[in-house]
């Protein structure tokens, strides 16, 4: 490959990470907007499942993905651990939607501020993963951010604490899964449909969906799908080919602009908060630097062992 041509791909790879984390920050008020049509959070939750079938099935045939995923679905463990993922990936998504309906934008901010750290947290106690030390300052300036929300808030911060643990917890069941990212999300989807298209067909019945009741409703129910499954299949793609310390740095996107409409919609900010923010903060990016000097030394050392003893 020319020196051009991968300095091109680099490029793209970086915009489409970017991207991911863009949309993952706006998405907060596409389900505000669902929500001030009337929609709740479990019709919400089961509509965007349901659209998210037929938006998964696209990307996996075009990632030529059709056999893996019919494989998949031959293999009770795999079904198995993708039935566990998908009710792991239900619960982080209801909650989600229910927070940013609930004027709870800043909590969901905090959960995916932590989130980077639970990841390390568990992959020390459950894959023996070696912490350094710049990790375990990290995790210990995040504890403290976490436990003086608790005080600002008078509770625990469990939605924030949900969120993080939820999707820290779906990566590690996925971890245990031989299937890609689209084919993965697709056979989710799948596990999730039936329960959630037979709910919707009940509430309809009942007369208390909102599916039907206006153009707005069935064009920002219907897009919920998309907007749930394009920026997965970005963030895969993107994963694979940005380093690592630029991962590190871009997964903090979504819950900084999370953070600033939470500041803009008038959400409870004291100055307790605004410290818990610091060490959080703090904790995040002494996570994004430790990413970035693994990667530096991971892309040195080759170099240094291929130079000639003098």
């Amino acid at each position: 490959m020319s020196p051009s041509k991968a300095s091109g791909d680099s490029r793209l790879a970086l915009s489409a990470g970017i991207a991911c984390y863009l949309i993952w920050g706006f998405v907060p008020l596409a389900f505000q907007a669902i929500g001030r049509l009337g929609v709740g959070p479990w019709e919400i939750l089961s509509q965007r499942i349901v659209w998210s079938i037929p938006a998964a099935a696209l990307f996996v045939l075009a990632a030529r993905q059709g056999r893996q995923a019919l494989d998949v679905l031959r293999k009770p463990k795999v079904l198995a651990w993708l039935g566990l993922s998908s009710l792991l990936i239900a619960l982080n998504w209801v909650v989600f939607i229910w927070a940013v309906n609930s004027g709870r934008l800043l909590e969901t901010s905090l959960g995916y501020y932590i989130n980077p750290l639970v990841n390390m947290a568990a992959g020390a106690l459950l894959f023996r993963e070696r912490i350094p030390a710049l990790g375990k300052v990290a995790i210990g300036l995040a504890l403290v951010g976490v436990v003086i929300q608790a005080v600002a808030l008078g509770h625990l911060p469990w939605v924030s604490l949900v969120l993080a643990f939820s999707f820290g917890g779906y990566g590690v069941v996925r971890k245990q899964v031989a299937a890609d990212a689209q084919t993965g999300l697709f056979i989710e989807c799948l596990i999730l449909g039936l329960p959630s298209l037979a709910y919707i067909l009940w509430i309809e019945a009942q007369g208390v969906g909102h599916f039907t009741d206006s153009a707005a409703s069935v064009a920002w129910l219907i897009a919920s799908g998309p907007i749930t499954a394009v920026p997965l299949v970005l963030f895969a793609w993107a994963a694979r080919r940005v380093p690592l310390s630029a991962m590190g740095f871009l997964q903090f996107i979504a819950p900084t602009i999370s953070f600033g409409f939470g500041l803009m919609q008038g959400e409870h900010f004291t100055p307790l908060r605004a410290l818990s923010f610091v060490f959080i903060w703090l904790g995040a990016a002494t996570f994004a630097y430790a990413a970035w000097r693994r990667s530096r030394a991971t892309a040195i050392t080759p170099v240094a062992e291929a130079q000639p003893a003098e």
